[in-house]
């Protein structure tokens, strides 16, 4: 039996001493608030107690490559599980679920299983939330470090694109969320068009 908390513990212990302080969005905050955000929607969309246990360490490993690289990232934090994880008593098969979890947090997403479509839901929830300005804010800081962005036409022109794009996959959050990303994406569209 694998042991869940010890190897959630390490993780998390690991990202809240060495991710870099620069990574404005990506930080402990983001993996804590996905966390929150995905044991809700796992339990909304009846995941059982074990697929939810390999839900919680797959969000604590899915950013955990922003430890080493900003691109690719996913792929890194797949490989970190990969070494880590059968320590703790994971089988080869739950390293592969919580991999193929990892994979379905990458642009644009595309989750196949239940449990990937909750984590893909849960790393994007605030979109349909009431802190999506101040959220957004602090990614659009990060881009601008790390990828260049330029200024906020830029950005909410990056912003009005990814709206446009993005689904929700569970009923939970299209439910709970849709309906206020949809607001976000009417008031992005107009900020674009008075530019």
């Amino acid at each position: 039996m694998p042991d869940y908390l010890k190897a959630e513990e390490f993780i998390l212990d690991k990202l809240r001493s060495e991710l870099s302080p620069q990574l404005s969005y990506h930080g402990m905050h983001h993996v804590l608030d996905v966390l929150e955000a995905a044991q809700r929607i796992a339990v909304a969309e009846g995941l059982d107690a074990n697929e939810i246990k390999l839900l919680r360490i797959a969000v604590c490993y899915h950013d955990a490559g922003f430890l080493s690289t900003y691109h690719g990232h996913e792929e890194v934090g797949c490989e970190m599980a990969r070494q880590n994880l059968p320590a703790y008593g994971f089988t080869e098969e739950d390293i592969d679920k919580i991999c193929g979890m990892i994979t379905a947090t990458h642009l644009p997403q595309n989750p196949l299983t239940l449990a990937e479509k909750v984590i893909a839901d849960a790393d994007l929830d605030y979109l349909g939330r009431e802190d999506f300005y101040t959220t957004g804010e602090t990614l659009f800081r990060e881009f601008q470090l790390f990828l260049g962005v330029k200024d906020e036409n830029e950005w909410n022109e990056i912003q009005l694109r990814f709206l446009r794009n993005h689904s929700y996959h569970t009923n939970y959050s299209q439910r709970t969320r849709g309906g206020e990303k949809e607001k976000r994406l009417a008031e992005i569209e107009a900020l674009v068009h008075s530019q």
